[in-house]
C-alpha cells in the first residue's frame, strides 16, 4: 500500500516533477512503483525507462524490487545504473566520435594519483621527492566536476591548469578514461555530436534521478541534456541530506530545480516520533531548504540519551558498556548497533574500549566485543590481485601505462628500477608508448646496453602479453587467465616472496577467487568481454564473492556518519559531539554550517529505536589533554526529549 503522497507521486508522469524524500519516507519504494506504474498503466516500453542513481546497491536494490512487482523480463529491459555506468554503456559504443578507441581502459582514483605525480615530476623536472600535491589535487578535483576541458574553469595556479591540461592529454595518448571523466566525455559526445544526444534522447523518454540533491554540475548537466527533447524528469531527493559539498555536490540542484509538480514524502516508516522531532528540530535551524517536517504514527519510544564524559577513553568505556547493556537486555545483536563519528580519527578509542571490556557469555567471562570498522581494505585492493588485474588491463589495452609499469617485472623477470626510469624517460622524450618502446627491444631494434638480463626479461613479458592477447580473444576467459598464472608461475612467485605459510595460502586463495569472479562474471553475461569485466571493477560493480559477503557478520558497526547515510539501525551512537569535531572547524570553512548540521541530521535519522549522543570534556589531541566545548547543534535540540545521564550538557 502506498500512501497519498506516494501515490501522487507514483501517477505524476509527464513534465518535470520533484518527490522531496524525507529520511525514510520510502522513495525507493515510490521510484520503482513508479516505474511499474509507467510500465503497466501506461504502456511505455521499459527500454524508454532509465533510472540513474550514485552506488551501485542502489541501483540492485531497485531492480530487484522492481522484479518483484513487473517480473524479471521487464525489469532487465530497464536501464537502471549509477551515473557512471551509464556512461560508461554509452562511451564503449560511442566514443570512436572523441579520437578514442572502444577498448579503453578505466583508470581509477590511484591510477590517477600515480599518473598525477609523474607528470608533476615531468613538469617540475623534480626526481627526488615531490612537495605536497594536495592543493593541487584538490584543484584539478574540483575542475573535473564542473568542466570537462578545463577552459572554462577558474584556476588559482598556473602549475595547476597546466598539469590538468597534460593529464587530459596523457590520459587520450594512454587511451584510458578517468573515473570522473566518464561523464564530461558523455557530455562532450552529446554536445558535439547531436545525431547521438537525439538517439539516447529518442530511446530515454523518461528519466529518473535518485538523490539529486547529491549531483555535481556534470551530473547536473547530464540529465538535462537527456531529458531536453521530451521534459520527462523526476528527480528525487532530500535537500537536508546533502552532505557531499566536498566533493562537488551543489545542494542548489535541488533547492532550484524547475520543477511542474513538487511533492513531499514527509511520513517515515523507519525511526520513533522521539527522535524525528529531534532531528526536525534540528534541521529548522538551516535557511536554505525545502519546508517540511517528518512525522511517524507509532508512539514516541525511548528519550534520546545524551552524556558527556571526562575524557576521550572514558567515553568510549562508557559506549561499551551501553552497547553491551543492550545487546543482553534488549537481546539486540552486534549488527544492530553502529557508532557513527564525524572522522576516522575518533574510531582508536572506541575500538580500545571495545576490544577490552569484559562480559559474561552463558557463564564465563569473555573478553571483547565484534566489531568491524566500515570500509576497511576491499579485495580488490589487495597487492596481489592488483597484479593479476594489471596483467587484465594490459592484455586488453597494452598502451596503459600504468598497468604496465607495475607488472613488468611482476613476478620478477630481471627489470630493474633503473632500467625501466630509464626506458619511462625515453617513451616520455620521444612521445612514443610505452609498450612500442618495450616491443623494440624484445625484437632488438632497441639496444639495452648495459641491461642485459632486463632485455631478457622484456622479451620474456612481450611474448607472455602478445600470447596471452590471442588467448583471451576467445571465451572462456577463466581459462585464459588459469593458463596465464601458470605460465608466468604466480604460484612460484608467492611461495618465493612471501615467508609466511599461512600468508601464502592466503594470498593464493585471493588468486583462485579472482579466477572464480571471472568464471562467474562469464556465466552471467550475454556477451563476456574482459574490457567489460575490467570494467565492471573498476566502477565497483560486485564481482568479487567476497566482497558481497562483507557486513553479513554479527559485529558492531562502526562508520563516519558520511558512510552512514543510506543505512539504519535499532541502536545508533553517534560520539565526539563537541565543536571543531561536529561542526568541523575546516568543513565550516569550506561547505559552512548547514552542511555540517545537514551530517548531524543524517546521523540522527539513522536510528530506529534507541539514539544516544556523547561528548568527552577534554579529548586527546597531538598528546595532550584538551579541553572541549559542547556541539553547538547539541543546544538545538528540545531538552524534554533528551534524557542526560551523568553530567548535563
Amino acid at each position: 500500500m502506498l500512501n497519498p503522497a506516494q501515490e501522487q507521486a507514483v501517477r505524476s508522469t509527464e513534465g518535470r516533477l520533484l518527490v522531496l524524500a524525507g529520511a525514510g519516507s520510502g522513495k525507493t519504494r515510490v521510484i520503482v512503483h513508479r516505474i511499474a506504474h509507467l510500465i503497466r498503466e501506461k504502456g511505455v516500453s521499459p527500454l524508454s525507462i532509465l533510472g540513474l542513481t550514485f552506488t551501485n546497491k542502489a541501483a540492485a536494490e531497485m531492480r530487484e524490487r522492481l522484479e518483484s512487482l513487473i517480473g524479471s523480463a521487464e525489469a532487465r529491459q530497464t536501464t537502471l545504473s549509477t551515473f557512471h555506468s551509464f556512461c560508461m554503456q554509452v562511451l564503449r559504443k560511442e566514443i570512436g566520435r572523441l579520437g578514442y578507441t572502444r577498448d579503453f581502459t578505466l583508470y581509477d582514483e590511484r591510477d590517477l594519483e600515480r599518473l598525477i605525480k609523474q607528470l608533476a615530476r615531468d613538469l617540475l623536472g623534480h626526481d627526488g621527492e615531490l612537495p605536497s600535491l594536495a592543493p593541487t589535487r584538490a584543484a584539478l578535483s574540483d575542475a573535473a566536476n564542473k568542466t570537462a576541458s578545463g577552459e572554462d574553469h577558474t584556476w588559482h595556479d598556473k602549475f595547476s591548469k597546466e598539469l590538468f591540461g597534460r593529464l587530459q592529454s596523457t590520459l587520450r595518448a594512454y587511451n584510458a578514461v578517468s573515473f570522473d571523466n566518464l561523464i564530461h566525455l558523455t557530455i562532450r559526445l552529446f554536445e558535439e555530436h547531436p545525431d547521438v544526444l537525439d538517439r539516447y534522447q529518442e530511446r530515454f523518454r523518461y528519466l529518473m534521478i535518485d538523490e539529486y540533491q547529491d549531483t555535481n554540475p556534470a551530473q547536473f548537466r547530464l540529465a538535462e541534456l537527456l531529458a531536453q527533447k521530451y521534459g520527462n524528469l523526476c528527480v528525487v531527493g532530500d535537500d537536508d541530506q546533502s552532505i557531499y559539498g566536498w566533493r562537488g555536490a551543489e545542494v542548489n540542484h535541488i533547492l532550484h530545480f524547475k520543477a511542474d509538480r513538487t511533492i513531499k514524502l514527509e511520513q517515515n516508516y523507519r525511526s520513533t516520533p522521539s527522535i524525528l522531532d529531534a532531528a526536525n528540530a534540528v534541521i529548522a535551524r538551516n535557511k536554505n531548504r525545502h519546508d517540511k517536517k517528518l512525522w511517524s504514527e507509532g508512539r514516541p519510544g525511548e528519550p534520546i540519551e545524551v552524556f558527556n564524559a571526562p575524557t576521550d577513553a572514558e567515553e568510549a568505556e562508557a559506549v561499551a558498556a551501553r552497547i553491551l547493556r543492550f545487546h543482553e537486555k534488549e537481546k539486540l545483536k552486534w549488527r544492530d548497533i553502529a557508532i557513527l563519528y564525524r572522522s576516522n580519527a575518533l574510531s582508536r578509542s572506541l575500538e580500545l574500549a571495545l576490544m577490552q571490556i569484559a562480559w559474561q557469555k552463558e557463564g564465563h567471562w569473555v573478553r571483547g566485543i565484534p566489531y568491524e570498522v566500515f570500509g576497511g581494505l576491499e579485495f580488490s585492493e589487495r597487492s596481489e590481485i592488483k597484479d593479476l588485474f594489471a596483467y587484465l588491463r594490459v592484455i586488453a589495452n597494452e598502451k596503459d601505462e600504468e598497468a604496465l609499469l607495475r607488472i613488468v617485472n611482476v613476478p620478477r623477470r630481471g627489470v630493474s628500477d633503473s632500467f625501466l626510469d630509464e626506458l619511462t624517460q625515453e617513451n616520455r622524450s620521444r612521445k612514443i608508448p610505452l609498450w612500442n618502446l618495450l616491443e623494440e627491444i624484445a625484437s632488438g631494434k632497441r639496444d639495452a646496453g648495459s641491461h642485459v638480463r632486463g632485455a631478457a626479461g622484456v622479451r620474456t613479458f612481450v611474448s607472455l602479453i602478445e600470447s596471452a592477447k590471442k588467448r583471451f580473444a576467445t571465451p572462456p576467459l577463466a581459462d585464459s587467465l588459469r593458463w596465464l598464472l601458470e605460465e608466468m608461475q604466480y604460484k612460484k612467485a608467492i611461495e618465493e616472496e612471501v615467508k609466511s605459510d599461512k600468508m601464502r595460502l592466503f594470498k593464493w586463495e585471493n588468486v583462485e577467487e579472482c579466477v572464480n569472479a571471472l568464471a562467474q562474471y562469464e556465466a552471467g553475461s550475454e556477451e563476456p568481454s574482459l574490457m567489460d569485466f575490467i570494467s565492471n571493477s573498476a566502477l565497483g560493480k560486485p564481482v568479487f564473492p567476497a566482497e558481497k559477503k562483507k557486513g553479513h557478520e554479527d559485529k558492531v558497526q562502526l562508520m563516519t556518519l558520511h558512510s552512514a547515510k543510506g543505512l539504519e539501525f535499532p541502536a545508533c551512537f553517534i560520539v565526539g559531539l563537541e565543536d571543531h569535531i561536529l561542526p568541523h572547524e575546516k568543513s565550516m570553512a569550506e561547505t559552512g554550517v548547514e552542511e555540517e548540521r545537514r551530517l548531524f541530521y543524517v546521523g540522527i535519522t539513522r536510528a530506529r529505536k534507541w539514539l544516544t549522543l556523547s561528548m568527552a570534556r577534554s579529548r586527546m589531541r597531538m598528546g595532550k589533554a584538551q579541553p572541549t566545548n559542547p556541539s553547538r547543534f547539541l543546544f538545538e535540540i528540545p531538552k524534554h526529549l533528551l534524557n542526560p545521564t551523568g553530567h548535563k550538557i
